[in-house]
């Protein structure tokens, strides 16, 4: 892939024309590239996500407690929930990888997709100011913050949880098979719960794969009322 920012869809993505490219270019530029990357702006991203949260939390539930919007603020701001948001707007595909980390899935990874939509709130902070900073947050977690749609759980956490829940023993994932070239690898992922159920599935990534077969197997589960 060229490695350009494209301003195009980057532009679409924070809904207006950014000033400082340089401050995207970082953004989105991964470790693994031996450049400056993304991770002074995720520290800054981070916090600018956490103040609009909480802030809102605080407007919006004037009878909640400490502890009540203390939790809620850990589920909004958490790398499942970003990494959810950051897929949606397609980001992954904006960042820029070394050959390594291309190679071994990292653009289908939630934890970088998760960093990456930090960084860019901090970017869009630096380059536009605190209200376009908020006003991209709102546009994407304003249901959320309001209890309209449910916070995204990650799949291999809701089998986790499934299982503690019903006192069974906790997902055992393996590979089964890697294929492909090195540039387009494809892994295949099983895990299982004891003898209980079983389930596979396939994802560029060992992370996508374990993800794609934990939400198979909670599908099962959940279909069969175990």
């Amino acid at each position: 892939m060229s490695d350009a920012l494209d301003t195009g869809a980057l532009a679409e993505i924070i809904g207006c024309t950014p000033d400082d490219l340089g401050l995207y270019d970082l953004a989105l530029t991964h470790g693994s590239t031996g450049r400056a990357d993304y991770q002074r702006l995720e520290f800054l991203g981070d916090r600018v996500l956490g103040l609009v949260i909480a802030s809102e939390l605080y407007a919006r539930f004037p009878g909640a407690s400490e502890g009540e919007m203390s939790s809620r603020l850990h589920v909004l701001a958490s790398g499942a929930t970003c990494a959810t948001i950051a897929q949606r707007l397609n980001l992954p595909a904006l960042i820029r990888f070394g050959a390594q980390a291309r190679n071994d899935g990292g653009r289908y990874s939630d934890n970088i997709a998760a960093d990456a939509i930090e960084a860019l709130i901090g970017a869009l902070y630096l380059d536009q100011g605190s209200d376009a900073a908020r006003r991209f947050i709102l546009a994407h977690w304003n249901e959320l913050i309001d209890g309209q749609q449910a916070a995204p759980k990650h799949p291999k956490a809701a089998l986790q949880e499934w299982a503690l829940a019903r006192k069974r023993r906790p997902p055992e994932y393996e590979i089964v098979a890697r294929e492909g070239p090195d540039h387009a690898p494809r892994f295949r992922v099983a895990v299982s719960i004891g003898k209980l159920a079983r389930a596979e599935a396939e994802g560029a990534s060992k992370q996508a794969a374990e993800k794609a077969a934990a939400a198979a197997l909670l599908a099962e589960l959940e279909g069969q009322n175990i």
